[in-house]
């Protein structure tokens, strides 16, 4: 439909007959954001946020607003427009490790080269934990403060000079917000080693809320077809894991150790698994390693003071050690482990110091390397294998006002999986 077509489409719903049988309505696009109030009666309810409201066959739609000349008028069969400061929920930081307060917060605009994504699902990671205590890196953003970075959700709003985005596609939020696009890592693809780069909860507005800004250019394109719930721990967690198996430069018919089978840990064992890599899972927990062997790891050990020893006596070591667990007590263990020219990948925020005898990497040339979630097109690689045959994990639907409970049972090691908030309404 052409724009003047739209338009007229549009004002002909909002002053004539604002409820259409759904056959004889085009879907119009939306122009602006606002709200219908319906008077008490058979209809007698109030639409804010859903795009379509559908009740038996019938299309409301809260689409006509600012620009249209009907602002504030009333409507046929007792509808009414009514424009007001758009607002929403949001899980808020105020002090550091205190619990996170669940309120109203005005509901961001997308500037230019951003958009605003209306969220759906997002995971929690830990992130997410660090953030919250305040051990990690201190926020640069004024508090209160929203975390969250694993969003998924659907394009509300584009700002000026965006291409490539349309309205209701679905977007995925990842843990950057932006580079700085000038230094030899953003120049090289590797943008998230950039040392400028700004995060969604961390120094940017994040996705603990019912609404984010998003920088179109790192926003994630996904298909129609995944389900957001499943696919949000996969905008961090799963490119992170992604990204560590990548770096350890691992190749069909190679043997790789997992330590710690979380959600990272058991992303890994699935992408490696994926790439005929053989995998060995570590962990404490019985019940975690039990799904890593469901999700394709070959040997499993429980992590323990034994373990570096029963390393040792291996004759055949590995060609990798990936660790996603935060503690210095996998170090002795991956030393045991790892073969000759071998590479130990660092994936956990892990703040003490390991013991290192360079005597010890001379003789063995093991190179040891950090990761840190994973580049735009490492997103784009994981995406499209996600899409094919979508990456296992297990997930706890949580609301909310859930979030601090989640943020200590992380950080207690007690959860099975993800928690993975649902904005479903």
């Amino acid at each position: 439909m052409a724009d003047a077509g739209r338009r007229q489409a549009l004002e002909s719903v909002a002053q004539e007959d604002a409820v259409r049988r759904l056959d004889q309505l085009d879907p119009p696009d939306v122009l602006d954001a606002g709200a219908l109030f319906f008077r008490p009666g058979r209809h007698g309810f109030r639409i804010s946020d859903e795009i379509f409201v559908r009740s038996n066959k019938f299309l409301y739609c809260h689409m006509i607003l600012t620009g249209l000349g009907c602002e504030g008028k009333q409507m046929p069969d007792g509808l009414s427009m009514t424009s007001h400061t758009q607002t929403m929920r949001a899980a808020v930081l105020g002090s550091y490790g205190e619990p996170l307060e669940v309120t109203s917060v005005p509901r961001p605009v997308a500037g230019p080269g951003q958009i605003l994504v209306r969220l759906q699902a997002c995971g929690v990671c830990h992130t997410d934990v660090h953030i919250w205590r305040g051990e990690s890196i201190p926020l640069h953003a004024p508090s209160p403060f929203v975390m969250g970075h694993e969003g998924i959700g659907r394009v509300e709003a584009i700002g000026e000079g965006v291409g490539g985005w349309s309205l209701g596609d679905r977007a995925g939020v990842p843990w950057i917000h932006d580079t700085c696009r000038r230094c030899d890592e953003c120049l090289d693809g590797y943008e998230s080693f950039c040392q400028h780069h700004r995060a969604h909860g961390l120094n940017v507005p994040g996705a603990f809320a019912e609404y984010v800004v998003c920088d179109a250019s790192f926003a994630v394109a996904l298909p129609e077809a995944i389900d957001p719930v499943t696919t949000a721990p996969v905008m961090c967690a799963g490119v992170t894991a992604y990204g560590a198996v990548k770096r350890a430069g691992l190749k069909a018919g190679e043997k790789c150790i997992v330590f710690g089978c979380g959600g990272l840990g058991l992303y890994a064992v699935q992408i490696a698994g994926r790439l005929g890599v053989s995998v060995f899972a570590v962990d404490r927990d019985p019940a975690k390693l039990e799904i890593a062997r469901r999700y394709g790891a070959v040997e499993t050990e429980i992590a323990d003071s034994g373990l570096p020893s029963r390393l040792a006596a291996k004759s055949e070591k590995y060609h990798a050690c990936i660790n996603f667990a935060p503690t210095t007590a996998t170090w002795d263990a991956m030393v045991a482990g790892i073969r000759p020219r071998g590479r130990i990948i660092a994936a956990a925020m892990v703040f003490q110091p390991v013991p290192l005898i360079q005597e010890w990497l001379t003789a063995t040339g093991v190179l040891i390397t950090g990761t840190s979630v994973g580049t735009r097109q490492e997103m784009r690689e994981l995406v499209a294998m996600h899409a094919d045959k979508p990456l296992e994990t297990t997930v706890e639907v949580i609301a909310l006002e859930d979030v601090s409970a989640g943020l200590v049972a992380l950080e207690r090691g007690q959860s099975k999986g993800r928690y993975v908030i649902s904005f479903a309404r």
